[in-house]
C-alpha cells in the first residue's frame, strides 16, 4: 500500500517493521531548535517505557480508547494484557500497521470521531492533549472527550510546561507578549524525503489544564512529576 505523500510518520513504521533500518523523523518547530523521533522508540515495550507511561498503564480500566497511538506501544501493551482496545490516528500508514497486528484500529481525526460504544479510559499519551492545538481549543477537547467516557471515566494524558524554555540567565522570563499562550506550537514532520503539513500544536501547564477540566465537569489529579513534565488524570464527575 502507497501512504499519503503527507504522511511521514505512517511510512517511517511501514519502512522499519519491514527492514528493520533506523531512519530519524525530524520535527521542526516555528520556536525552537528541529527534534529528532528515533524511529524504534515508536515500538518500545512496557520495560522501556518512560515511568509516567508505566503508570498510566497501571490506572488504565475498562474498554479502552488510544488516541493518536502511531505504532502502538500501549495499545499493544494494553491488549496483550487482556484489555478490549481501540486505537484511532490520522496516519494512514500508522493504522494499516496496527490493524496487521491485530489491533483494532480507525483511521480518524478525533474530533470527527463518532464511534458506536463508549469508553471507561482515553489514553492520550506522549502529550497526545496537545491535538488541542491552542488554549482556546482546550476546552473543546475536552468535551469531546467527556462525550466519548462513560459516567466515572477518565482521561489519562500527560503534558509540560515549557515556561523554561523562556528563561533568562538570570531567572527571568522572556514572553511574547502578542501570543495567546506561551505553550502554543507548530510543528511539521519530516522522513526522508516526505514532508508533512504545519500543524498547531500545545504543551500545557497543569494549573491551566485542571482549570479548564474542573470546567467540563472533570476532577482533576496530577499523578506524577518529573521536572518539568507531569501526568493527569481527570476523571469525569
Amino acid at each position: 500500500m502507497n501512504t499519503n505523500q503527507l504522511d511521514p510518520i505512517g511510512q517511517a513504521i511501514l519502512d522499519f517493521t519491514k527492514s528493520k533500518k533506523p531512519f530519524d523523523i525530524i520535527v521542526e518547530a516555528d520556536l525552537c531548535d528541529d527534534d529528532i523521533i528515533p524511529i524504534e522508540t515508536l515500538f518500545r515495550n512496557f520495560n522501556e517505557m518512560p515511568l509516567m507511561e508505566q503508570k498510566a498503564m497501571q490506572l488504565c480500566k475498562g474498554k479502552i480508547l488510544d488516541v493518536g497511538a502511531c505504532a502502538g506501544p500501549h495499545s499493544r501493551y494494553l491488549s496483550d494484557s487482556g484489555f478490549k482496545v481501540t486505537a484511532i490516528d490520522i496516519s494512514p500508514g500508522a493504522v494499516l500497521y496496527l490493524n496487521e497486528i491485530g489491533i483494532n484500529a480507525h483511521q480518524a481525526d478525533f474530533f470527527n470521531f463518532q464511534p458506536k460504544e463508549q469508553y471507561d479510559t482515553i489514553l492520550m499519551l506522549m502529550n497526545g492533549i496537545g491535538m488541542a492545538g491552542t488554549i482556546a481549543n482546550l476546552e473543546k477537547t475536552l468535551l469531546k472527550a467527556s462525550s466519548l467516557l462513560k459516567p466515572g471515566g477518565q482521561i489519562l494524558c500527560d503534558s509540560s510546561d515549557v515556561k523554561f524554555l523562556y528563561e533568562e540567565e538570570d531567572g527571568s522570563f522572556w514572553m511574547d507578549l502578542n501570543a495567546n499562550y506561551y505553550g502554543e506550537f507548530k510543528f511539521k514532520m519530516k522522513y526522508k524525503k516526505i514532508e508533512g503539513p504545519w500543524f498547531d500544536w500545545l504543551y500545557v501547564d497543569y494549573d491551566k489544564l485542571h482549570k479548564s477540566a474542573v470546567k467540563c465537569g472533570f476532577k482533576s489529579n496530577k499523578i506524577e512529576e518529573q521536572e518539568h513534565h507531569y501526568l493527569a488524570q481527570l476523571i469525569l464527575a
